[in-house]
């Protein structure tokens, strides 16, 4: 068996961007909401009824994925549909989730997006390489380990420094997992360390808006999965930035596969901004 390492030496960008193509061919076909509505009548293993939009979706990358196993490469995927999938290794990952903001998707609010990350071990630190493509704004955003993050194929400066209203808080806070209950429970938090909140409805897109310093602070109000934020935290490590999972022994160390594998997650430009931010989610 191929060591774990040997996967990331394979063409994930390419791979991916042709899973975003394609992907956008079917979103293109399926403009209007009436048909990307349509249910399968099957959960998804993150427990959501499934489309078939997402069905459709995932059987994109999925065709891809047998392709590159058929060249050699060896890994276990993880999608948001379909759960584990045995491709001839569990010491490597491909971390899928095919419509990251798929309530948008399904009724044609522009935030959503395809994730893809692939890692060499077990845990978010371990990701060697991350893509999001943005279907609304066509950017492609996508992180080497230990080589930098791109976003439409021009390198990422190091993020800035974030802002902050004169009174201290930091400027632009982006909050996923917005539901009312979620929101009414973090609101003290926010009101005294955020001067504006936004919500975009794609875990992926908000976090890779922290990359670009176009945020000051990205924060899921509730427990998100690897499949939602696997590609993204990379991109926002690669530009410099800080990512930290609470529910984790250490603020990377939250596992890609099993059950311990929940937990909010933070993203901010600097340490000052992501300990500041860490009390936003009440959990």
């Amino acid at each position: 068996m191929a060591s774990s390492s040997a996967i990331l030496s394979f063409d994930w960008l390419g791979l991916s961007a042709r899973c975003a193509a394609s992907l956008s061919e079917l979103l293109a076909a399926t403009p209007q909401r009436d048909q990307r509505v349509v249910e399968t009548g099957t959960i998804g293993a993150g427990g959501d009824h499934t489309l078939l939009i997402d069905q459709q979706a995932e059987e994109i990358v999925f065709v891809e994925l047998q392709k590159l196993f058929d060249q050699g490469a060896r890994f276990t995927a993880l999608s948001e549909e379909r759960g584990t999938v045995d491709f001839g290794s569990d010491e490597a990952f491909v971390v899928i989730d095919p419509i990251d903001g798929s309530l948008n998707a399904k009724r044609g609010l522009p935030a959503f997006s395809i994730s893809i990350a692939v890692s060499d071990g077990p845990t978010m630190a371990d990701v060697g390489f991350g893509f999001v493509h943005d279907f609304a704004s066509h950017e492609q955003w996508h992180a080497i380990r230990g080589e930098g993050a791109w976003l439409n194929g021009q390198a990422l400066a190091p993020v800035a420094p974030e802002r902050r209203s004169p009174d201290g808080r930091l400027e632009v806070v982006l909050v996923e997992g917005a539901s009312p209950f979620n929101l009414a429970a973090s609101t003290p938090a926010l009101i005294a360390g955020a001067h504006r909140v936004r919500a975009f409805g794609s875990m992926a897109i908000s976090c890779c808006q922290v990359a670009a310093g176009r945020a000051d602070a990205m924060v899921s109000l509730w427990s998100c999965r690897p499949v939602d934020v696997a590609a993204s935290q990379l991109v926002v490590r690669e530009a410099g930035g800080e990512v930290a999972f609470p529910a984790a022994e250490s603020p990377l160390a939250l596992p890609l596969i099993g059950s311990d594998g929940i937990s909010a997650v933070v993203a901010a430009p600097t340490a000052a901004a992501l300990a500041d931010a860490l009390s936003f989610p009440a959990l």
